[in-house]
């Protein structure tokens, strides 16, 4: 797998800026000539890129299944600090100019950069992830009903939380975290009104650091275990893992997303104190695009992933959550509820 690397430092005062790129990994594209049995596949990762632990690495597991099961060539490109959209478009029209196919732009900040660079290559298949305001013949919008996993974080908050308040830590204030938070505050409610939600944002657009900067999730985490949150659930991408470090060194819950966190090694250290998380299938989401562009029959416009078909969902990985047993009934309850349409969960506070 061949992985592109852009790395931004900026210097304040003296504004001292270096930007470098490095390939790594194994047999690039390139490398591996016209004689392999699939075909070649990248993926451009959104903000704090591979590593994040969460939302990045999920898109990559994705990939990373397709190459072993498929035998398709991956390419991984990462962002660079602070770019813009014709970063995006640069590192897309590089992507499908070199045989990739799909190109998937891993989040919501590639829609613009997507919607001018797939009509340049109509035979390209283009997955974008979590935005479908952008459309097109050979555009595939991936996206997942994130209220609906958080609604059952948010009823397992409250089922476990013995200080009556718990948090909601989001990476930047866009309209796709606020989902995840309706969702959870709605699921918290609906299980016990007299519970408090705490719900603070990291940043607010154009400054996206909320998703990439884990000292911003750390502090203000910190800041809701000190208000008396006992259960902090972060949607905020690499910022999140500051969240977990806080809330497990107190002692208390945290709650994961994307990814299965109980189960990623970079938080090996903190895996006790993550109860549960919200889960997207961002992998599967990735692997099924590749699939039906190597199938002849590549996807195209809106796939959309819910608690049907565990497309979102509540891991189960730690042993501490499966014993709850009354948690894990509430939740049960709660996801077959919202499946057979008893429960509608808002897609905005």
């Amino acid at each position: 797998m061949r992985r592109i690397t852009r790395i931004a430092t900026v210097g304040i005062a003296s504004a001292a800026l270096a930007l470098s790129a490095t390939a790594c990994g194994s047999k690039s594209s390139s490398d591996a000539g016209s004689d392999d049995k699939g075909g070649k596949a990248a993926i451009a990762y959104d903000i704090g890129g591979r590593g994040d632990q969460s939302f990045n690495d999920a898109a990559y597991a994705g990939l990373a299944k397709a190459e072993k099961e498929l035998g398709v060539k991956g390419t991984e490109a990462e962002p660079s600090e602070g770019e813009g959209d014709p970063d995006k478009v640069q590192r897309l029209t590089s992507l499908a100019r070199k045989g990739n196919n799909p190109v998937i732009g891993v989040g919501f900040a590639y829609a613009p950069a997507i919607a001018e660079v797939a009509p340049k290559f109509p035979d390209t298949t283009f997955g974008l992830i979590d935005d479908t305001s952008k459309t097109g013949k050979n555009i595939a919008n991936l996206v997942f009903n994130e209220e609906q996993g958080s609604y059952l974080a948010g009823v397992a908050a409250a089922k476990v939380t013995k200080s009556k308040t718990v948090g909601f830590i989001g990476g930047v204030e866009t309209p796709l975290i606020k989902k995840f938070e309706a969702g959870f505050v709605q699921g918290v409610k609906d299980t016990n009104k007299d519970v408090n939600v705490k719900v603070q944002y990291l940043t607010q657009p154009p400054d996206f650091g909320g998703f990439s900067k884990p000292d911003l999730g750390k502090a203000a985490a910190q800041g809701q275990l000190d208000a008396g949150a006992d259960v902090v659930y972060a949607a905020a991408g690499l910022a999140g893992a500051g969240s977990i470090e806080a809330v497990s060194k107190a002692g208390k819950w945290a709650i994961g997303v994307d990814s299965d966190q109980y189960n990623q090694k970079g938080l090996a250290a903190y895996k006790n104190q993550i109860l549960t998380s919200v889960t997207k299938n961002v992998s599967g989401a990735v692997f099924n695009l590749i699939k039906s562009v190597e199938d002849g029959k590549p996807q195209t416009g809106e796939i959309r992933y819910g608690l049907k078909g565990d497309g979102v969902g509540l891991a189960r990985s730690n042993p501490a959550f499966t014993k709850m047993t009354d948690v894990v009934a509430a939740v049960d309850k709660a996801k077959a509820e919202i499946i057979d349409g008893k429960i509608t969960v808002k897609t905005a506070p």
